[in-house]
């Protein structure tokens, strides 16, 4: 006879979530297994060719890269994949990494502006694979996804219509539901990411004082969702998470306060993260402008000062020449 868990995923239970399973657990998505393995595989392509020709690549770009290509392989095939359906905290775990932390170490990896140096330019009018990512980068549905509201609101909107939706419940009961879930809030998040502290192009960046503010109302937006959850006195999915049967773990609803929890305070993790970075790059920007400008100063000049200078030597002259003038007058007197 079938469990009720069995019934709903089709799976028999798993046991309990200890610290061990936590690094042993394994339930691969082969999607997504394959889809890793491409990134990595493309993403060496590219370093060994610009190495092949004498450019260098930046070695802590390829590991941010790797490592968040891991980090994806351990969301969708390790532990989180394979409790998420039976725990709302795991859930919301996994969906807090997807859209945050993954997303973080993914842009830090730079791997658009990898391609567009790594792919040769066609010279016979064609467009070959560097033409079409140009053509995307400048494409007005990118003009629009990429600014850096557009791409916040994004962000946040679909965080609340996901949850507070049936969104969610497709999620659980269909295995398309659950994959467009997963693309959905690694694009979205990486959108928001790329807009604050990214180094490939986009179309527009706010100023730095800009993306502090904008990540600001994100980050309060993002805290006022997980209080929400922590705040709901109703189960939500009651029908799924509350009809598992399992015996182990926290109730029902403790593990949605749970989930609440790790919404509001891991997932700002990765905020803090994105606000020191974009602060530092801030600071190094405003560096560089110094540095430019000293450079400039040295080759041309000052030309403020250069002009202030000859303008107070031009009133001293005048000055000069009044007081010849009067002293002369005095002479012939």
């Amino acid at each position: 006879m079938q469990t009720a868990a069995e019934r709903l995923t089709s799976t028999p239970l798993p046991p309990e979530l200890t610290l061990g399973r936590w690094f042993t657990s394994v339930d691969i998505d082969i999607l997504w297994f394959v889809a890793i393995g491409f990134g990595v595989f493309l993403y060496i392509v590219g370093v060994l060719r610009l190495h092949a020709r004498g450019d260098r690549w930046p070695v802590q770009r390829t590991i941010f890269w790797m490592a968040g290509l891991l980090l994806l392989l351990w969301v969708t095939s390790g532990p989180i994949n394979l409790y998420q359906e039976y725990l709302f905290s795991i859930h919301m775990l996994g969906h807090m990494v997807l859209s945050m932390a993954i997303p973080l170490l993914l842009v830090s990896g730079a791997p658009i502006t990898l391609a567009l140096r790594a792919i040769h330019k066609r010279d016979d009018g064609t467009r070959g694979a560097r033409e079409w990512i140009l053509w995307a980068v400048h494409s007005p549905f990118s003009r629009v996804v990429t600014h850096p509201f557009v791409a916040a609101a994004i962000f946040i909107v679909s965080l609340w219509a996901f949850y507070f939706t049936d969104l969610v419940r497709w999620s659980m009961y269909d295995h398309l539901g659950h994959e467009w879930m997963v693309v959905h809030f690694l694009i979205s998040g990486y959108l928001f990411v790329m807009t604050l502290v990214g180094v490939d192009p986009i179309p527009y960046r706010l100023p730095h004082a800009g993306r502090i503010i904008t990540l600001i109302a994100v980050m309060a937006m993002h805290a006022f969702f997980g209080m929400a959850i922590m705040m709901q006195s109703g189960l939500m999915v009651a029908e799924w998470f509350g009809s598992m049967g399992r015996t182990w773990g926290p109730t029902p609803m403790e593990d949605q306060y749970i989930g609440g929890g790790i919404a509001w305070s891991v997932g700002e993790i990765p905020t803090l993260i994105l606000a020191i970075t974009v602060a530092i790059q801030w600071s190094r920007s405003d560096d560089k402008l110094q540095r430019r400008r000293d450079r400039f100063t040295d080759r041309a000049g000052d030309a403020e000062l250069d002009e202030y200078n000859e303008k107070l030597a031009r009133l001293a002259a005048r000055d000069q020449r009044v007081a010849e003038r009067a002293q002369g007058t005095t002479v012939d007197r």
